[in-house]
């Protein structure tokens, strides 16, 4: 990092992986062109999971190559008087898989779904009927590394 004075440490990282639920995944796409997409997640055990199709654009750059990144911003603070935004951002980089243990799968979802809907029963209800449509991929970070921005 070039501005080693808004480096975030990794407790700060991981807290913004944990509490904000979008970020964007950038793959090798087609024609070895950046392919990059909005993408929900849950952070859980050290990894970043979220789910998709079982077919499409992403499945397919992520069976070409398997080294990713994943950029996670946070909404940002305007102090009272000030016209510009503060805001903490994070980039993550490391290797992504398909998982294929059901089990496995199911756990994740669990992770993801009662991250994003009201109830736990919503989320056993959508795993249940979505399930053997679903994939499920995982991140395995090997390095992150955060700043803190100011706009001005």
């Amino acid at each position: 990092m070039r501005r080693q004075r808004q480096e975030l440490s990794q407790e700060e990282c991981i807290e913004i992986l944990t509490d904000e639920p979008r970020g964007v995944l950038a793959l090798l796409g087609d024609d070895d062109y950046p392919y990059a997409l909005p993408m929900s997640h849950v952070y859980v055990d050290g990894k970043i999971y979220f789910h998709g199709a079982k077919k499409g654009h992403k499945l397919d750059a992520v069976r070409k190559y398997p080294k990713v990144s994943y950029c996670v911003v946070d909404n940002g603070v305007r102090n009272e008087g000030e016209w510009w935004y503060t805001f903490r951002s994070v980039i993550a980089f490391g290797k992504i898989r398909t998982l294929t243990d059901r089990d496995e799968k199911i756990e994740k979802l669990t992770h993801l779904g009662d991250k994003f809907f009201p109830t736990h029963e919503e989320t056993v209800d959508e795993i249940n009927k979505l399930l053997d449509k679903t994939e499920v991929f995982e991140i395995s970070i090997e390095h992150m590394t955060g700043k803190i921005t100011v706009e001005k």
